[in-house]
């Protein structure tokens, strides 16, 4: 007599190694790319202890820690970013791996225990989908209503921005019909599908879900990029100024871009000229100028190295650059890029769908705010480099501790 619980028992390290390899290595898993062994893996050990009750005949079977467990992984992928068919395709992986892991005890057993095995896992699989779709379509679910409190309560200072400058309204108008032409067709999709319980939680329509959260994070983005220029135009931009350690302000951005610098194989180098320990600034806006530029580095390179590095120049001023070796800039665009909504030309497609042509103008402005200037140097198919100089300490302010 097989004793397919001892057997899964034995197995469950392996089955988890094989697990995470097989989804790290599926092309179509992108959101497992960016994820540390430990986030992926996630309750999948204790998940398959708990399937070892369930095929154990003298173990009571633990069905409530797999249905907490299933619950719990729903709201960890929502949390991580992945969409229902990487998650979907995680359990088909699952699924099989089990299944290769017990082939040797399965080829010994008789029918009766192969059937019955078989008819354990996958229902116990079946279990696990069900409960982690659950949690997983609620969380999406309070993600959206969270985007549509965020869209509301920008709504009015955007209307008042419309109304107050016309220069901008086409272009605004222009990057605004893309993303909401989406939501409110698969908004119109859901409401149609929204008496059918058997569609609402299907595979296909929380992809749809999906693409209004990205379209509307997108819409979200673009405002609030919008909003940023209007409130440095009208002077409205204070800063808080502190005593600032630049290597620590880099390593925070680092943090946040280097996901995306490696889901491109992409070799991220930082050099920190130590002295710059007690720097007077404002530390969220001089990390939102870094952000700001490693992220376009990284958006237009498609290989090679982006590098930061800061350097002290005299006993007045210091520089940060920030270079790349992407698609680059052609001269005559160089004086031009700074400009709100504008977007360089070339023949190596450089125009990005999700970049809001905001960027730049949003750091040209924050530098001028911080009594710096920017500098760019560019060839096209070579690279970028942009360089901020900053003054050690900003005239007509005060640090503050």
């Amino acid at each position: 007599m097989i004793d397919f619980s001892q057997a899964l028992q034995d197995k469950i390290d392996i089955i988890v190694q094989n697990w995470i390899e097989a989804v790290r290595a599926d092309e179509q898993i992108e959101s497992a790319k960016q994820l540390t062994y430990t986030s992926v893996r996630d309750s999948l050990p204790i998940v398959l202890q708990a399937i070892v009750t369930m095929l154990s005949e003298s173990e009571e079977s633990d069905i409530r820690t797999l249905i907490e467990e299933s619950l719990d992984h729903g709201s960890v992928r929502a949390k991580q970013g992945y969409d229902a068919e990487e998650i979907a395709r995680e359990y088909r992986l699952l699924r099989r791996v089990i299944f290769d892991a017990l082939e040797p005890e399965l080829l010994k057993g008789s029918a009766a225990e192969v059937s019955r095995a078989y008819r354990l896992i996958d229902s116990a699989l079946d279990e696990v989908i069900a409960d982690c779709f659950k949690t997983y379509t609620q969380a999406r679910f309070q993600e959206l209503q969270e985007l549509q409190n965020q869209l509301q309560l920008t709504n009015q200072e955007l209307t008042r921005l419309v109304r107050a400058s016309q220069d901008n309204l086409s272009h605004l108008a222009h990057e605004l019909k893309t993303p909401l032409t989406s939501i409110i067709g698969y908004s119109e999709l859901f409401l149609r599908q929204r008496n059918n319980p058997g569609l609402k939680d299907s595979v296909p329509n929380l992809a749809h879900i999906d693409k209004v959260l990205s379209n509307g994070r997108r819409l979200l983005r673009l405002i609030n990029d919008t909003l940023e220029i209007t409130r440095y135009d009208a002077g409205r931009i204070k800063l808080q100024l502190t005593a600032t350690n630049v290597r620590s302000a880099i390593g925070t951005v680092v943090q946040i871009i280097e996901p995306l610098a490696k889901e491109k194989n992409l070799e991220l180098v930082v050099e920190c000229d130590p002295v710059l320990d007690r720097v007077m600034t404002d530390y969220l806006r001089l990390q939102q100028i870094i952000t700001n530029l490693a992220s376009n580095a990284i958006r237009y390179t498609q290989a090679g190295t982006i590098t930061i590095k800061t350097q002290l120049l005299s006993d007045k001023h210091w520089s940060i650059c920030i270079a790349d070796t992407g698609i680059g800039i052609a001269s005559e665009d160089c004086d031009r890029i700074f400009m709100p909504y504008f977007r360089a030309d070339n023949s190596q497609g450089a125009y990005i769908p999700d970049s809001t042509g905001l960027g730049l103008a949003i750091v040209a402005r924050l530098v001028n705010l911080l009594q710096g200037k920017i500098e760019l140097v560019s060839e096209v198919g070579v690279g970028s480099s942009f360089t901020v100089i900053f003054p050690l300490e900003l005239e007509g302010f005060e640090i503050q501790d």
